[in-house]
C-alpha cells in the first residue's frame, strides 16, 4: 500500500512537470505475482502466490528507477516496442500484472539480435479499465549463466525488493475485442494480433472454442510446416501477425470463449475472447394507443416480449397521469401495478424466448385519461423499451341513452312502415 501511494504521488508530480507525454506511457505500476513453491508435510508440491508491488518502466540501460524502493522491470529498446501498442492511452487507464514463466528447465537460445545464451522469462498482461483491449506477452531478462538447477517453478531465481531487472519485449499479443456482444445472424471478427522481436520466426497459431468445459479446435497453422487446418483466418494475414478469426453468421451455438494462442519456440501465449449472444426483445401490446371502456367494464391487457436472448428479462406495468407527469418539479413516480401476472417462458424455434405480462383492467371513471405503460428491460438494451396506451372511461348512462334513442327511432320507423302498409292494404280492398 505504501508503494502504491508513492507511485500515485510520483504520477502527479510527473504530470505536473509536463514531462509525461499524453500519447506515450513512460512507466506503469504493476502487480508482480511471485511464486513460492515448497513441499508440504505429505510430500506434495504446493505453490504460494506472493503479491508484490512492481513498476514497468520504459527506458535505457543505466536509467535510474522511477521508484527506487520497489522492483523495477526496465524495458529497453528493441525491435519490438511495447509502447506502440499503448498509443493514445494514459497510464491511469491500464491495469498491469507480471508473472514468472517457466520453460521447464529447457534452454533454447533466443534468435533475437544480441541475445545471450540464457534468459529468464516473465509474462505481462495489460488491460484497459473500460475493456477496450487486452495485451499480453513476454519480457526477456538475459543472463550469461543459467539459473541454479532447473529454471522452472522448483528453482526460481530470487528477486530483491528493490531490484531492477533489465528486460526487452520478446513477444506481444493484443486483442481489441476481449468481450463481444453479438446479435443473431451478425458477422463478427474476433481480433487477435501478435508480433515477435526477430524476423521470420517459426510460429504456431491455433483457435479453440470452449463451451461448457469442452474445447473444440477451429483453426490451426504451422509456419514451419506451412500447413493449416480449419477455416476462419486469412492465411495471407498471418505473416503480418494478424490471426483474427471471422464468424460469418452468428448463431446461439456460437456463444462461448474463443482462445487465440501463438507459440514460438518455448514461449506459449494465449488470449481469451468471450462472445455472448444478445438478442433484443420485440415488444407489443394487444390494444391500440387508446382504449375506451364503459365504467365497470373489464379488459384483459397483455404485453408480450418476443424473440429475446438470453433468458433474463423484466416486464412491468405502470400507471401515470400524463398531466402530472409533465411537471418539471415534484412530479410523482409512475405507480407500479400489483395485479400483473406473468406467463411461463416460451421457447421459440430459433432458441430465443418469449414472455407475456398481463392484467385485467377494471374500468373506473377516476382512471379515465390515465396512461398505462409496459416497460421491458433486458441486458441487450441500453434503455428499457416502453409501450403505452391511454384509457378512456365512459359513463353507462350515456350508453343507455344512446341505446334507448336508437330503439325509439327504430320503433318509429317500424310503426310508420306498418301504418303505410295498412293504408295500402285498405286501398287495394276498395278497388
Amino acid at each position: 500500500m505504501i508503494m502504491y501511494f508513492i507511485l500515485k504521488i510520483l504520477s502527479f508530480l510527473y504530470l505536473g512537470a509536463g514531462v509525461q507525454c499524453v500519447h506515450q506511457v513512460s512507466w506503469l505500476p504493476c502487480q508482480f505475482t511471485d511464486e513460492h513453491v515448497f513441499k508440504n508435510e505429505e510430500g506434495h508440491t504446493e505453490t504460494q502466490l506472493i503479491h508484490r508491488e512492481a513498476l514497468l518502466q520504459f527506458g535505457q540501460i543505466g536509467d535510474a528507477a522511477v521508484n527506487p524502493h520497489g522492483i523495477t522491470f526496465l524495458i529497453t529498446v528493441s525491435k519490438l516496442d511495447l509502447r506502440r501498442y499503448l498509443e493514445g492511452v494514459e497510464a491511469e487507464q491500464l491495469e498491469c500484472e507480471l508473472r514468472r514463466y517457466s520453460t521447464a528447465g529447457i534452454h533454447v537460445r533466443w534468435p533475437a539480435l544480441g541475445a545471450r545464451e540464457y534468459n529468464h522469462w516473465f509474462t505481462f498482461t495489460l488491460k484497459h479499465i473500460n475493456g477496450l483491449f487486452r495485451i499480453t506477452g513476454f519480457l526477456r531478462h538475459p543472463s550469461d549463466t543459467a539459473a541454479p538447477g532447473q529454471q522452472d517453478y522448483n528453482s526460481w531465481t530470487p528477486i530483491g525488493d528493490r531490484e531492477m531487472l533489465v528486460t526487452t519485449t520478446a513477444m506481444v499479443m493484443k486483442t481489441l475485442t476481449p468481450s463481444v456482444r453479438a446479435s443473431l445472424g451478425s458477422k463478427q471478427k474476433l481480433h487477435c494480433q501478435f508480433a515477435v522481436d526477430h524476423h521470420g520466426p517459426n510460429f504456431d497459431v491455433e483457435w479453440l472454442l470452449q463451451q461448457r468445459g469442452e474445447r473444440t479446435s477451429l483453426f490451426s497453422h504451422s509456419s514451419r510446416l506451412a500447413q493449416s487446418k480449419g477455416s476462419g483466418v486469412l492465411h495471407r494475414s498471418l505473416a503480418d501477425g494478424d490471426a483474427s478469426y471471422t464468424l460469418p453468421f452468428t448463431k446461439l451455438s456460437s456463444e462461448g470463449t474463443y482462445i487465440c494462442s501463438v507459440s514460438v519456440l518455448l514461449l506459449f501465449v494465449s488470449m481469451d475472447i468471450v462472445l455472448q449472444i444478445e438478442e433484443a426483445p420485440k415488444v407489443s401490446l394487444n390494444v391500440g394507443p387508446t382504449l375506451t371502456l364503459v365504467e365497470g367494464g373489464e379488459q384483459r391487457v397483455t404485453c408480450e416480449a418476443d424473440s429475446y436472448y438470453p433468458l433474463d428479462v423484466e416486464i412491468g406495468w405502470y400507471m401515470q397521469d400524463p398531466a402530472v407527469a409533465g411537471q418539471r418539479v415534484g412530479a410523482p413516480l409512475p405507480e407500479k401495478l400489483q395485479n400483473v401476472l406473468l406467463s411461463s417462458h416460451k421457447h421459440n424455434n430459433d432458441k430465443t424466448y418469449s414472455l407475456t405480462a398481463f392484467f385485467y383492467l377494471q374500468a373506473a371513471l377516476k382512471h379515465s385519461g390515465r396512461e398505462f405503460t409496459c416497460r421491458v428491460s433486458h441486458k441487450s438494451l441500453r434503455v428499457p423499451i416502453k409501450k403505452s396506451f391511454t384509457l378512456t372511461v365512459e359513463e353507462p348512462t350515456g350508453w343507455m341513452l344512446y341505446i334507448v334513442i336508437s330503439l325509439l327511432l327504430t320503433l318509429c320507423v317500424l310503426l310508420c312502415y306498418l301504418h303505410l302498409a295498412r293504408r295500402r292494404s285498405r286501398q287495394n280492398r276498395l278497388y
